[in-house]
């Protein structure tokens, strides 16, 4: 009985001694997981994190990429769109009619928004010419061009442009600066102690107030000149010459000159002549009488001759 008691507790032991080994291996795996776990772990958060600044230089280069863009599309706008631009146009055109013509080139302008700015025209036969300068708003300049050209015969055309842009923000700078030191004027007017500073202050404020109505009649006269383009539009009979006739060269267009010039100098020649004759008649004659009278009295012969001197006596010789 003792020695079957004593190898049933041997077996008690040896069983609990591998019950607390598989607990203790069980043990350390869990604990090697929950570390291998906590690495991974540990691992991706670092990766998380270096990503993080990539992923934020990232979007600064796309915000960056879209603020330029849209700084590029303002620029591109001011280039284009914004800037102050005046067009100026002159042209030529043969019609049949030029009251005709003249009448829808006026309506042609007034349907565009602008009006008829100076009208001048010569003859009303054939030959006639009408010099119309027409004032139409910027966006529509190139259509009442093509417009006009339409009426007729377009014999020339010639448009100008001129930017601005520079000049008109430098007079809104210059501008602004100029009201700034008129109120600073005004502020000083209020606290003057003196009739000499009163006067003083006075004069200055005057000049600036003219600089400064300058300034401003200078940024309306551009800011008109940008809004309403004109257009010199000249409207010319069948039988009108033309503006510009080409040079012509050789003998017989020198002999035409010549003989051109000839008869202008006689002309002024024969002019001056007949501005004078009225002073030569009226001073010659009572000059010419008087010389007349002279020469008659010059010629009257002499009533009583010259007396003859005695012929000489020869003298007496003495006796030797």
């Amino acid at each position: 009985m003792t020695t079957m008691g004593a190898g049933m507790d041997a077996k008690v032991v040896r069983r609990h001694g591998t019950l607390l080994a598989a607990t203790a291996l069980a043990a350390t795996l869990v604990l090697t997981g929950c570390g291998a776990g906590d690495d991974r772990g540990s691992k991706d958060s670092a990766g998380s994190a270096a990503e993080e600044p990539a992923r934020a230089g990232e979007a600064n280069r796309d915000a960056a990429k879209d603020e330029a863009g849209a700084a590029g599309a303002g620029a591109a706008d001011l280039r284009v769109d914004q800037r102050a631009i005046i067009y100026t146009g002159a042209m030529r055109v043969q019609v049949d009619d030029v009251d005709a013509a003249a009448r829808e080139a006026t309506a042609v302008v007034t349907r565009a928004g602008g009006f008829i700015g100076g009208d001048q025209r010569r003859s009303a036969d054939a030959d006639a010419v009408a010099e119309l300068q027409l004032r139409v708003p910027a966006p529509k300049f190139a259509g009442v061009v093509e417009e006009i050209a339409k009426l007729g015969r377009q014999q020339s055309r010639e448009i100008n442009t001129q930017d601005v842009t520079e000049e008109t923000v430098d007079l809104d700078a210059r501008i602004t600066s100029q009201r700034a030191r008129v109120d600073s004027a005004r502020r000083l007017l209020t606290r003057a102690t003196s009739i000499t500073d009163l006067v003083s202050l006075e004069n200055e404020l005057g000049r600036r107030e003219a600089d400064l109505a300058s300034l401003e009649a200078k940024k309306r006269r551009l800011a008109d000149l940008t809004a309403l383009s004109t257009i010199t539009v000249s409207l010319a009979g069948p039988a009108a010459k033309a503006a510009e006739e080409k040079a012509e060269t050789g003998f017989l267009v020198g002999l035409k000159g010549g003989w051109k010039a000839f008869v202008a100098s006689l002309t002024v020649l024969l002019t001056v002549l007949g501005a004078l004759l009225p002073w030569l008649v009226a001073l010659g004659v009572p000059l010419g009488v008087l010389l007349v009278m002279l020469r008659r009295r010059r010629k009257i012969p002499a009533l009583v001759g010259p007396v003859s001197a005695p012929p000489p006596v020869p003298a007496a010789r003495s006796a030797p």
